[in-house]
């Protein structure tokens, strides 16, 4: 009876020691797991840090899910990469422009994501029209502005630098519309004609130039942005004073 007990006693001891060591080796492995998740998530924010900061020096593949819902809303992003249905031509970007000059390296279009995903909102309104987005100008360095006011110092087209215009702030867009064989709609006027043929008043235009200034109009402010007087293409996110002007270069891809 006696060497039963200690025999019990004895197997019931090794149970115990048997469920402790399961216990640690699972929790060890869950701890362990559970570590190396943080650390590829950790990984991947730094990933996406280094991306906001330096947007010009990825590839043009689209962003991820992930990268976009990491973004605030105020981190310049490339339009393309949000969205790789819009159309481009930026002016500035070659010497076909009142400057008679090039002055960005690159032709990429910067914005803040907050202005690229009003953006996209606003071509998923076009498409439906069959229509799309075409860009003239996005993000504009105030080392541009500057030379701009140089030489064309007249509020009415070009942003005292002073102020600073909502391009410096990369919440203001040039554009015109196309269709989806990429031509553009007859507007009146061509880009960055500085005269009254270009502001939204002036009614002396064919009726198909006036619906498609008033197509182009109505659908960006019912995409939260807003039109000003004096030029058809030109238009500001809703609230666009909240961000601060910028004054970086673009370096463009190798």
């Amino acid at each position: 009876m006696f060497l039963n007990n200690i025999l019990l006693r004895t197997f019931l001891f090794f149970l115990i020691i048997i469920f402790i060591s399961c216990n640690y080796y699972s929790s060890s492995k869950e701890l362990v797991n559970e570590n190396s998740s943080l650390e590829k998530l950790e990984s991947k924010k730094s990933l996406v840090k280094m991306d906001s900061f330096s947007p010009n020096k990825v590839t043009h593949n689209l962003y991820s899910e992930f990268e976009l819902s990491e973004f605030k809303n105020s981190t310049f992003v490339i339009l393309n990469r949000v969205d790789s249905t819009f159309l481009f031509d930026m002016k500035y970007a070659t010497s076909n422009n009142f400057l008679k000059e090039k002055v960005y390296d690159c032709d990429h279009c910067l914005l803040r994501l907050e202005t690229a995903m009003q953006l996209v909102k606003a071509n998923d309104s076009f498409k439906k029209l069959g229509l799309k987005i075409k860009l003239y100008d996005c993000y504009r360095p105030l080392e541009v502005q500057k030379k701009m006011w140089k030489i064309y110092p007249d509020k009415r087209y070009v942003a005292n630098p002073k102020k600073g215009s909502n391009h410096n702030r990369g919440s203001a867009v040039d554009i015109t519309l196309v269709d989806m064989k990429g031509k553009e709609l007859p507007m009146g006027t061509t880009f960055d004609f500085f005269g009254k043929k270009a502001h939204h008043s002036y009614k002396k235009l064919p009726k198909n130039v006036l619906e498609n200034r008033k197509i182009l109009k109505g659908l960006m402010e019912v995409n939260g942005f807003e039109s000003i007087t004096s030029e058809w293409w030109h238009y500001n996110l809703l609230k666009s004073y909240k961000y601060e002007i910028s004054d970086f270069k673009t370096e463009c891809d190798n």
